[in-house]
This record gives C-alpha cells, sequence and structure tokens, in this order.
C-alpha cells in the first residue's frame, strides 16, 4: 500500500496548521511504515488530500477517473474561514459551497475533531467520516528547562510571560490577545506566528505595527525554536474564537505549558476546565484565569500533568495507526 499525501501551495500553507497537519501525516505514517508520496506523479494505491484549491480538484478528478479511493482531510471549514484573511467574509458563502462540492466527491473523510466531523455532518455530506486528531510528537514537544532558559536571557524577560501561537487572526482572538496585554502591563506578551502582511486586513496590520508596549509579534519561527517559548511561559494562552482542533493546544500540553482556552465547542469534550485547562467567554475571565495561574502551583502543576496525557493519547505514533487502519479500510472496500 503507498498513499499520495497530497497538500497545495506549500509555500503559502508551511507556516499554518494545515501545512503542519501534513508534516504530521508524514511522520506519523513513517512511524507505522506506510509507504507514502507527495509527488502526484508517483504511483500510489489511495489519495489523501488536504487542500481545497484547484491542484486539490484536479487529483481529485484524475484519481476518480483512476478509481483510485479518495480520503478528503476536512481542515477547512466556513465557520473557521470566516475572520480570517481579507475578504474572507465575503468569501466564505463561495467557499461552503465549493467545501461541499469537493468533500462530497470523496471516498471518505477525516476530521480533526468530533466537532469538526459534526459541522461537516451538519453541511449535509453523507460520507462515511471519522475524527482523527492532527496529533503531536511527544518526543519533539518536551518541555526542555535549557531552551526556556535561553529564550528568557536572550529576550530580557523578567516578568510573567504569557504566550500564544497563531497566524495573527481576528479569529484567533489576536485583538482580544492585545487588549488583555493593555489591562495587564504587569506581564509580557509574545505572539508567534506568521505575519502574511499582504493577506492581513489594515486593522490587523496596525495591531501589528503598533501593539501596547509590552507585546512582541517576531513572526513564524521553526519549530525547533518554538518549544523554548512553550517551556518558559507562565500562561499559554489561546483566546481563538473557532478552531476544528488546533495543533499549537496539543503542542503547548505536550511541553507542560499551563494553558488557557476560550471556552468555544471544539474543546467541549477533550479540553476539560480544571482538568487539562482553564477556559474563558470574555477578556475579564482570561485575566482571572491567567491569576490562577500565577498564583496556585497546586492548579499549574495538575493542569500540566494531566495535559501532558492528553498529548501522549494523541502521539503520532497512535495517529499513524488509525491512518492506516483508514487506509486498509478504504481499499478493502474499493470495487
Amino acid at each position: 500500500m503507498k498513499v499520495l499525501l497530497y497538500s497545495e501551495g506549500k509555500k503559502l500553507f508551511s507556516k499554518s496548521g494545515v501545512g503542519m497537519a501534513l508534516k504530521h501525516q508524514m511522520s506519523a505514517l513513517d512511524k507505522v511504515g506506510v509507504e507514502y508520496t507527495t509527488n502526484e506523479e508517483d504511483r500510489f494505491d489511495v489519495v489523501h488530500i488536504n487542500t481545497i484549491g484547484p491542484g486539490a480538484e484536479r487529483v481529485l478528478k484524475k484519481a476518480k477517473k483512476a478509481h483510485i479511493p479518495v480520503i478528503y482531510h476536512t481542515h477547512t471549514t466556513y465557520e473557521d474561514f470566516r475572520n480570517s484573511f481579507t475578504f474572507s467574509n465575503a468569501i466564505a458563502p463561495w467557499l461552503k459551497k465549493r467545501l461541499i462540492k469537493l468533500y462530497s466527491s470523496a471516498d471518505f473523510l477525516i476530521s480533526p475533531t468530533e466537532y469538526a466531523k459534526k459541522l461537516i455532518m451538519n453541511y449535509g455530506i453523507n460520507l462515511p467520516i471519522k475524527a482523527v486528531s492532527n496529533g503531536v510528537d511527544n518526543k519533539k514537544f518536551s518541555r526542555n528547562k535549557a531552551l526556556a532558559e535561553k529564550f528568557l536571557s536572550d529576550n530580557e524577560i523578567r516578568k510573567p510571560l504569557v504566550v500564544s501561537v497563531g497566524l495573527p487572526f481576528e479569529r484567533k482572538g489576536v485583538i482580544d490577545f492585545c487588549q488583555i496585554a493593555e489591562a495587564r502591563k504587569d506581564l509580557t506578551f509574545f505572539w508567534f506566528g506568521a505575519k502574511i502582511s499582504s493577506l492581513l486586513p489594515a486593522k490587523i496590520r496596525r495591531l501589528l505595527r503598533n501593539p501596547p508596549d509590552n507585546v512582541k509579534f517576531p513572526g513564524f519561527v521553526p519549530q525547533e525554536m518554538i518549544i523554548g517559548p512553550y517551556s518558559a511561559c507562565d500562561v499559554f494562552l489561546f483566546p481563538s474564537y473557532e478552531e476544528t482542533e488546533g495543533i499549537v493546544v496539543l503542542e503547548a500540553l505536550s511541553t507542560e505549558a499551563p494553558i488557557v482556552l476560550r471556552d468555544i465547542p471544539v474543546y467541549s469534550d477533550w479540553m476539560k476546565h480544571n482538568e487539562n485547562c482553564l477556559k474563558a467567554k470574555s477578556n475579564e475571565e482570561f485575566m482571572r484565569q491567567i491569576d490562577i495561574l500565577l498564583e496556585s502551583n497546586s492548579v499549574r502543576k495538575k493542569i500540566t500533568s494531566c495535559g501532558k496525557e492528553t498529548a501522549l493519547e494523541r502521539d503520532l505514533s497512535i495517529i499513524g495507526q488509525k491512518l492506516k487502519s483508514i487506509y486498509l479500510e478504504v481499499l478493502d472496500k474499493r470495487p
């Protein structure tokens, strides 16, 4: 069995969750001995598509014509596309129609969470669908004291540190992040994520150019470097309004960072308040939960310990077995 892992726009998506998901799939399949290719000109038995552009549609049609089973990974939803790029809200209704068209043309669907699976099912798509986490490399994302100390020293950070990671979209809560920072000058805030200025609305570009004094936007950093901030932070703050999973949350769990999340549906069944995270619904609540983590060692210890367990349950070796099982299931049902 050989699988084509397909993703287009690698330069753009390499710094996004979709790009990271592709890397995770490659690593997961390596761990369970499944042969794969990213070259559509190779020979393969199954197609696993991650993106929704014209290249993906072409690969899908070509595979269907050749009677090769197609699995579509539903990373993109109407709900999480909104409030992201410039004109995203205007494009979103058209995008939803395209998602339905592409996803409906596959033989099998994979969603990153049960929540994302429900969204896709609510589009009226009647296909086999399973929820499989994007997963995390727990060996790589391990708490590293030396990298933490280097990051704090290099950036001369002496106040408690609040970190977030992700593309600086309004949907990701970057405005709220800065508002919280403005109200909490006693803390230092870092937001890591590619600043794709040409695709960001004007108000976000202005915010990135003139953030509060205690906020830094270093831009995109490689995985090897982000382990330092994860390990150093007193709080990992993720105020996103909509996610299909949030790979950075998995990374934060794995590095035992104390997490404060927005209380949104995607986290209802696997991120539990006062167990592996704290949750909030407003900036005032976020600040209260941040203070709890800063003031209570017992809460921090409980949350980080339970969080690591959550990450281990989603290790890439486990994800690889789940993907392998789906590939074999799809091949078995091939006419």
